[in-house]
């Protein structure tokens, strides 16, 4: 939500095997309980973030905030992610039940994301939007921490459980097709995540029991992660990894503007930004193939070059039926960069530091990429925006606008094609 920044790819599923999760009823397959809580506390999880958004970087212009306080209120989740992987997760880890920290969190996260829908100061938004935000992002990595200490067999069954979250992002675009029009504003949809969060808050203490870890080493992952950064392909990976995830989260930040503007309605807007998350799901069932074929450095640059062609098309042809067609490509950004480089680290590394660099790309994913993005965005967005004198009409240059990232996909496409050698392998061919 991916990706979203759709559904994170915090944890990349392995292949879906279904009758590991299924058990059976008079002969016919049914969903374990198990299996559907994990399901249901994943599709909550992405939903509630799934739900705002899409719509918040119109939405802050529309309260009259200005661009350095848009930047604060949008850096409030790259920063939390920052936080979580160097210090909050570890604490809840050693800490906490993990379903009982979930609940806490979806609590009083929720009511702060709730609140948001009742705001419309700077001091209270920003308050309330952070609060949320430095509860939420943990739990992104504890709701599969429960998972996988509640699975018989992970490797079979995530799978199954992690797509709930992709479903659930989805899920969370359609409603406001009927809510939002002309007497609904976008408020509705922090209203609309802040129950979902409550609901979780509720469910999680139904989840399987997950004690703390108190065994946990002293040793903090994320030093010996650092260290696998002296492998130049890992180091040149987790450059360009940073890049490609602040072009992803500028297409958040003005892809929701730039539809209406093009003539789409804005109770349309998430409906079709959640056509990428749709070709997500189909692209991940070819990624496989596509990498036994093309090999790592091919599949990682035509992932890349994927946000250019999007950018291109938004650029040069604004005009409704490219530009909802072209969201198609999200699928190929995401599955062909995003899982394709945990898939890489996962092969390359070994089985002792896989998990902790996993994390320092999280860290680039979901916490400095984004953070640039949105330092950047609010500022660029009023830079190609002139207003008319005389009837104090906004109108935004998108085309300069989207050749800035259109232009830097180009470049990470090309520091990929020259600085980035994998090792061989025999099984697999290269790019």
């Amino acid at each position: 939500m991916s990706t979203p920044t759709d559904p994170p790819p915090s944890e990349i599923p392995p292949a879906v095997d279904v009758d590991a999760a299924l058990g059976t009823a008079g002969g016919a397959p049914i969903i374990a309980p198990r299996t559907l809580k994990l399901w249901l506390m994943m599709f909550l999880e992405f939903f509630i973030w799934g739900a705002w958004l899409p719509l918040i970087f119109g939405y802050l212009p529309s309260l009259g905030f200005s661009a350095l306080q848009q930047s604060i209120i949008l850096n409030a989740f790259p920063v939390s992610a920052i936080l979580a992987m160097f210090f909050s997760n570890q604490f809840a880890d050693r800490n906490f039940a993990a379903e009982r920290f979930m609940a806490f969190s979806h609590l009083v996260g929720g009511l702060a994301i709730l609140g948001c829908g009742f705001v419309t100061d700077f001091w209270s938004f920003c308050t309330l939007m952070w609060i949320h935000c430095l509860l939420y992002v943990p739990t992104i990595s504890i709701a599969n921490s429960i998972a996988f200490a509640a699975m018989k067999d992970a490797t079979r069954e995530f799978g199954l459980v992690r797509m709930g979250g992709t479903i659930g992002w989805i899920a969370a675009s359609w409603p406001f097709l009927f809510l939002l029009g002309d007497n609904v504003g976008p408020e509705v949809t922090y209203i609309v995540a802040g129950i979902a969060s409550l609901i979780l808050a509720a469910f999680s203490l139904t989840l399987p029991h997950t004690p703390p870890n108190r065994q946990a080493g002293a040793e903090l992952a994320w030093v010996t992660a650092l260290k696998t950064l002296a492998k130049p392909a890992i180091l040149v990976l987790w450059l360009v990894t940073m890049v490609d995830a602040t072009v992803h989260q500028w297409y958040f930040n003005w892809t929701g503007r730039f539809l209406e503007s093009i003539g789409i309605a804005q109770n349309w807007v998430m409906p079709v930004m959640s056509i990428g998350q749709i070709a997500e799901i189909l692209t991940m069932l070819v990624l496989g193939y596509v990498l036994k074929t093309l090999g790592w450095k091919t599949t990682l640059i035509f992932g890349i070059l994927g946000h250019a062609v999007r950018f291109a098309v938004f650029a040069f042809l604004p005009y409704e039926v490219p530009v909802i067609l072209v969201n198609v490509l999200h699928g190929v950004c995401y599955a062909f960069f995003f899982a394709t480089v945990y898939i890489f680290v996962d092969e390359f590394l070994p089985k002792d530091v896989r998990a902790s660099t996993q994390g320092i790309f999280n860290l680039m994913i979901l916490g400095v990429g984004p953070l640039v993005a949105n330092s950047l965005g609010p500022y660029l967005h009023e830079l190609f925006t002139t207003t008319d004198p005389v009837t104090e009409q906004a109108t935004t240059n998108y085309r300069g606008l989207f050749l800035i990232p259109c232009v830097t996909a180009l470049c990470a496409a090309m520091a990929l094609w020259l600085f980035f050698w994998p090792p061989q392998k025999e099984t697999q061919g290269e790019g």
